[in-house]
């Protein structure tokens, strides 16, 4: 009864907040100079034109009311029209969602599997040699801005070696991880280097710990007292910060889509802020945002199944 009634306070706890980030992201995109209507009409724009769209797409209402709209659809399971592509917003989104899931999912797991063993390696020997290598590694791939990187690989491995396409999504499974590959990485090299100093930080703390060396004392072998004891509980701070670093990671694949001219969502949020497609660009947000929070609720969930200590109450 406790993790059911920890469920229901934690989905309570978020209603609010993605209230408040929908009423932010609302009145945010119509405080950006442009007008959506003159940019649909283009060349074909006349003041009558403007005025009869805008009167169609209920651009002329006040924005309160244009936010109650907004809420009422929102709560009938819609997001509206897109403005731009006259469709509804929802399968606008859908269109664009798998490249972007592929990105973020094929970044992370790239990411875990630099800084996981890299992370150990360096708190294996504190202030070692190889703990000063990869520790200059990190605070120098955290110094590279992505769209940099990004760059750089494209000239090296997609321009002069020619082992990966040098943009695109692909079509099926083999293209996926092929045509991602750099853009993965790029995601990753940022991600990762957090990551190997929050996974180094907390094995050196979790070694010096007394159950870890009461486990040394009874004369079980390093090996045993590293994956049992000193892994599992070194764990949990690393979790956290990879959650909450997902939320910088959905937010780093909008640059990322756009260097490798990748059509996923980050791609369409771009292209609908420059188009003032608010609807567009109000889904997208609100997506987000439910993605960030159900990420933080699952780390909470992963915490009691990894350390039973923890309880929900």
């Amino acid at each position: 009864m406790g993790g059911f009634s920890y469920l229901g306070r934690r989905i309570l706890q978020s209603i609010p907040v993605l209230i408040g980030i929908s009423l932010v992201s609302f009145f945010l995109i119509h405080l950006i100079p442009g007008d959506p209507v003159q940019a649909m009409l283009g060349n074909h724009y006349t003041p009558k034109a403007a005025a009869a769209l805008r009167h169609s797409l209920g651009l002329d209402t006040p924005l309160p009311n244009q936010y109650l709209i907004f809420m009422r659809n929102l709560l009938h399971g819609s997001l509206g029209q897109s403005v731009y592509y006259q469709q509804p917003v929802t399968q606008v989104i859908m269109d664009r969602i798998e490249p972007t899931a592929w990105l973020v999912l094929y970044g992370s797991i790239l990411a875990v599997v630099i800084a996981f063993p890299l992370g150990v390696l360096a708190a294996l020997r504190p202030d070692g040699i190889l703990d000063q290598i990869i520790r200059a590694l990190f605070v120098t791939t955290l110094a590279m801005p992505s769209f940099w990187l990004g760059i750089i690989l494209i000239l090296f491995l997609s321009v002069d070696a020619q082992l990966f396409p040098v943009s695109g999504f692909g079509d099926t499974f083999t293209d996926h991880l092929r045509s991602l590959f750099l853009p993965s990485l790029t995601v990753a090299v940022g991600f990762g280097a957090v990551l190997i100093r929050s996974m180094r930080n907390s094995v050196i703390e979790t070694m010096q710990q007394d159950y870890t060396r009461t486990a040394r004392a009874k004369g079980l072998s390093f090996r045993v007292v590293l994956l049992r004891h000193v892994l599992r509980n070194a764990l949990l701070p690393v979790i956290t910060v990879f959650s909450v670093n997902i939320a910088f990671l959905l937010g780093s694949t909008v640059i990322i889509e756009n260097v490798f001219a990748i059509g996923g969502v980050g791609q369409l949020l771009v292209s609908s802020i420059l188009q003032r497609d608010y609807p567009i660009v109000q889904g997208i947000t609100l997506l987000l945002a439910v993605l960030v929070v159900t990420l933080n609720f699952l780390t909470d969930i992963l915490y009691a199944l990894i350390d039973p200590r923890i309880s929900y109450g």
